[in-house]
């Protein structure tokens, strides 16, 4: 095994940056705090409502937390799991065609899945793209397992590398003091459990979907196609929007071997 540093960062790492971006200005009590809480609920009515004993729900918990969701909200989102007149929140994806041949996959956490594939499909039909057959685009995209945390300045990244390594990292990439840690789906529960096992607050866990083939754009197609990807990301049924859009940053001013921890990429291959 070994690492090489990469100037390209893909949608699905690099959509991190936009996300937090985009967040900053959004109103996270109207936009951001529902979707974390629907997913809290969904969690435990899967699990129950003890988090030490369902790890979805924990690790949902600690989702929501890290973009400062209220505990009232947290706590509310899991009585509303247990309550008579509780609807059922299922999981759905969509999928489609934008502008300039971008792909698109859209997952939906919804209680009404009529509204949501009419709204996902107006969306599409009014920005220059279209729905495809469910599953067309699946192969397209690699799933991953993604958990990030923050760099301390106590932490041995190489020990914690070669720990995570043993529970299924393929990559691991730090930006700004934020690690991510990439592996495959199926490593989602032991990629986790390491981080337990190791004692590394976990800032956000989750599956993503990463292109297998990106694509360049311009920064003016770019431009047509955010308006797209942005009204499916502030639909309330939407929880993931990813694309086969490829980012591209430029090089750094220092080679990768002569940088510190904390501006480095790294890709592990086997």
């Amino acid at each position: 095994m070994f690492c090489t540093s990469s100037n390209t960062i893909f949608m699905g790492r690099a959509f991190e940056c936009r996300r937090r971006a985009k967040e900053a200005r959004w109103d996270k009590m109207s936009k951001v705090f529902p979707k974390l809480a629907k997913l809290i609920t969904m969690a435990a009515k899967d699990g129950g409502p003890d988090p030490d004993t369902n790890a979805k729900l924990r690790l949902a918990i600690a989702n929501a937390k890290a973009e400062n969701l209220p505990k009232d909200n947290i706590d509310a989102a899991i009585k509303r799991a247990a309550a008579k007149d509780a609807q059922d929140i299922v999981e759905v994806n969509y999928e489609g065609k934008g502008p300039f041949g971008v792909l698109i996959f859209v997952e939906c956490a919804t209680d009404n899945s009529n509204r949501s594939v009419t709204n996902v499909k107006t969306y599409f039909n009014k920005n220059g793209g279209q729905m495809v057959p469910s599953g067309s685009l699946e192969f397209l995209f690699s799933r991953k397992a993604v958990v990030e945390f923050e760099v301390a300045a106590h932490n041995n990244m190489e020990e914690i590398e070669l720990a995570l390594m043993d529970a299924g990292l393929e990559e691991l990439e730090i930006i700004d003091g934020v690690a991510t840690a990439y592996a495959d789906y199926t490593a989602f529960s032991t990629l986790t459990h390491a981080f337990e096992q190791l004692s590394i607050p976990v800032k956000k866990a989750e599956l993503r979907r990463i292109p297998n083939s990106p694509i360049e754009l311009d920064e003016q197609q770019w431009l047509e196609v955010e308006k797209l990807i942005d009204r499916l990301e502030d639909d309330d049924d939407v929880q993931a929007v990813y694309t086969n859009i490829a980012w591209f940053i430029k090089p750094f001013q220092l080679s990768a071997t002569s940088m510190p921890w904390h501006g480095r990429f790294f890709s592990f291959y086997y």
